[in-house]
């Protein structure tokens, strides 16, 4: 498979483009690849129906194997972990379908414009976070210097926490999250969540152990009932991902209600991902 090497910069997106319909049945075309992504993402225009938006489509073909998912999965995690965003309410995830493209089956998600100045992690010389932010860990900077690794105590980012702990993202980099002008979050990079076995990586430690918001605790308990048997949710995810992995979910956020608190790293895997942003 080739593609264009050469990526436009962030385009602004319409209101109106924000629709599965474009997404699922709109022509694409691609305009470029976006090199540092670890899978092959391809960056494209879509229309219909004079609709025009931008979007990034990751067929199928271009994923890389891993070792702990199987093979040709990663696109329908990423549209999985869309499902859950949506059932949650918080809508954190873009829209995102899985659809026939240029280079066959893959996912294709809207593409988000950044506000390049929102601070959401930070470098800090200091032992403790100060206040409006939540410590993640100590990194090293250089080879005389340690710094503390902090991120913003945002209810957006929390918010994400508690997504990401029912999905079991595996890879919450710094870099996957994207900030808006008008003030929303979004989370992107999906393709390993879901696995049946505890994956939990990410950034977003610093709600570890502590109680869960009302907010969250009201969304997991709809969860828990979109989830079940028959609900409309565990409907929609049997075509995505597998019954095991399905049961998985379900049993992560029952724990989730019955602790009443974020989770805290296992030890038994790396809770930060490599590298972090």
């Amino acid at each position: 498979m080739s593609a264009p090497e050469r990526i436009p910069p962030r385009s602004v997106t319409p209101p109106a483009a924000h629709s599965a319909e474009l997404l699922a049945d709109g022509e694409l075309k691609v305009r470029g690849r976006i090199r540092e992504a670890s899978n092959a993402a391809l960056f494209c225009t879509i229309t219909y129906d004079g609709q025009e938006a931008t979007c990034v489509y990751k067929p199928v073909a271009g994923e890389r194997p891993l070792w702990d998912f199987p093979d040709g999965t990663l696109a329908a995690r990423e549209v999985a972990a869309y499902e859950v965003s949506e059932a949650t309410g918080w809508g954190l995830v873009p829209p995102t379908v899985l659809r026939d493209g240029p280079y066959g089956e893959g996912m294709c998600q809207l593409w988000i414009e950044v506000t390049p100045d929102a601070e959401l992690l930070a470098l800090v010389d200091t032992e403790e976070p100060e206040a409006g932010w939540k410590a993640i860990g100590f990194a090293q900077v250089d080879e005389d210097r340690t710094a503390l690794l902090v991120h913003a105590d945002d209810e957006r980012l929390r918010r994400l926490a508690v997504l990401d702990a029912v999905i079991n993202n595996a890879d919450r980099k710094g870099g996957h999250l994207l900030p808006t002008a008008d003030g929303r979050l979004y989370g992107i990079d999906h393709g390993v969540t879901f696995n049946a076995e505890n994956k939990l990586r990410t950034l977003l430690w610093g709600w570890a152990g502590e109680p869960l918001t009302a907010d969250a605790v009201d969304v997991l308990e709809g969860l828990r009932d979109a989830l079940d048997d028959g609900g409309a949710l565990g409907g929609r995810l049997t075509r995505l991902i597998t019954t095991a992995e399905l049961a998985a979910t379900r049993a992560r956020v029952d724990a989730l209600l019955v602790s009443g608190k974020h989770p805290e790293p296992s030890g038994e895997w790396p809770a930060i991902p490599w590298p972090p942003v």
